[in-house]
């Protein structure tokens, strides 16, 4: 079975720099629904769009088509005070954006009655390869399309 839009697609799959240095500790597997789902970037759906199990590529991602480019404005600081409890540096909190919007926080540093916040994602303003081999190729499943992602192993659980 080829991929397109409604199959369920399994790959392995680890992230390079723009040097060819892994930046994670170890190959991770994952099942996504393919078509526009927003479970992968659309740079690498692009890439694996009509492919079949066995396929792998490089897929290099410039900032632009990856992770975004940094924005400096998803900086901001907050009092100590207002910072939860149990959170530490490296860690991760929810919180309203500038516009209202919820958005992820990576907590950057702590100090004295200030904590930095940044909401880019981390790998935001790099170059970035994907390396993937494709494992399984199913068709998505009615329940799985009205969800908009993969059930099961290396995918969603209900």
């Amino acid at each position: 079975m080829l991929i397109q839009k409604d199959s369920v697609v399994t790959i392995r799959y680890r992230l390079d720099d723009a040097h060819g240095q892994p930046l994670q500790s170890r190959v991770e597997e994952v099942a996504y629904l393919h078509g526009g789902y927003d479970n992968l970037l659309p740079a690498i759906e692009t890439a694996l769009e009509g492919q079949e199990v066995g396929y792998s590529t490089t897929i290099d991602l410039p900032p632009e088509t990856g992770f975004g480019v940094r924005d400096e404005n998803l900086l901001k600081s907050i009092p100590r005070a207002e910072f939860p409890a149990g959170v530490k540096v490296g860690g991760q909190l929810r919180g309203p954006d500038a516009e209202g919007n919820e958005r992820v926080y990576h907590v950057l540093k702590i100090k004295g009655q200030e904590v930095l916040l940044d909401g880019n994602h981390p790998l935001a303003g790099k170059h970035v390869r994907f390396v993937v081999r494709v494992l399984s190729v199913r068709p998505a499943s009615a329940e799985e399309v009205t969800h908009g992602h993969a059930h099961g192993e290396h995918g969603h659980h209900h």
